[in-house]
């Protein structure tokens, strides 16, 4: 489980994006954290998974407290993170990527089976180097698939998994998150505003102006999402931008 205690935080030059978040994420559950552009969704994610530090509050992975843990720490005790905008490596190939994330040799039927989840041919990519050569949507897919690779996984987070993947290999993806799901064995965090993301969901909060301006189970908070969407008020996609 996954627990946020009042953050705050706050740019270098004083600007507060997050304002007293409280969240919690239970285990086994698919929790996806929406709202509109700029505010603060990645934030979270980016606190969670140690690539900021909070200006003040508490985070919690069940009973301890990562909140002054580095990236190297929460790695070790199973937290995972999908970036928005994936970075690119020079001289490493996808098959290098993975063992890494693994933390450990992967037989070639397990490599088949993470890049097959996220809609790429292992004997296409396998050996390909993760540079410039590779498209938007194509790196996007791979960092998706280190997180799947990692066997000691107790928090998966993913930043708009959906961008830049075309319509074949998101619907793979859904399918990856209710498997997922369905397994009950970790603690899952999506960023989106997609509509067949939020459709899945087990939880959904809603951040706006760097608060939590609703959440709960999905029954309850997307009629209201859909019914402001059609107010022209609600940031939710339907449609799916393809690869680059």
């Amino acid at each position: 489980m996954l627990t946020l205690k009042n953050i705050h935080w706050a740019l270098p030059d004083g600007e507060e994006i997050l304002k007293g978040i409280d969240l919690t994420v239970q285990t086994g559950k698919l929790t996806i954290v929406t709202g509109p552009n700029g505010g603060g969704k990645t934030s979270i994610a980016k606190l969670v998974s140690g690539l900021e530090h909070p200006t003040s509050g508490e985070i919690w992975l069940d009973d301890v407290d990562i909140t002054d843990k580095n990236i190297t720490e929460r790695a070790k005790l199973g937290v995972s993170y999908a970036f928005q905008q994936p970075v690119r490596f020079k001289g490493l190939t996808v098959r290098d990527l993975l063992v890494l994330s693994a933390g450990g040799e992967l037989p070639e039927d397990r490599l088949c089976s993470v890049l097959g989840k996220v809609g790429l041919c292992t004997k296409d990519y396998i050996d390909r180097e993760v540079n410039g050569s590779l498209s938007g949507g194509e790196i996007k897919r791979i960092e998706i698939a280190t997180v799947l690779a990692r066997k000691d996984r107790k928090l998966a987070i993913f930043d708009e998994p959906e961008a830049g993947i075309d319509l074949w290999s998101f619907t793979g993806l859904v399918d990856v998150f209710e498997r997922l799901k369905k397994k009950g064995t970790e603690t899952l965090l999506v960023i989106s505003h997609q509509e067949r993301l939020l459709n899945i969901a087990d939880e959904i909060v809603v951040v706006a102006d760097g608060k939590v301006r609703a959440a709960g189970p999905r029954e309850q908070i997307l009629p209201q999402l859909l019914a402001d969407e059609k107010a022209g008020s609600c940031p939710i996609g339907k449609e799916i931008q393809g690869d680059e």
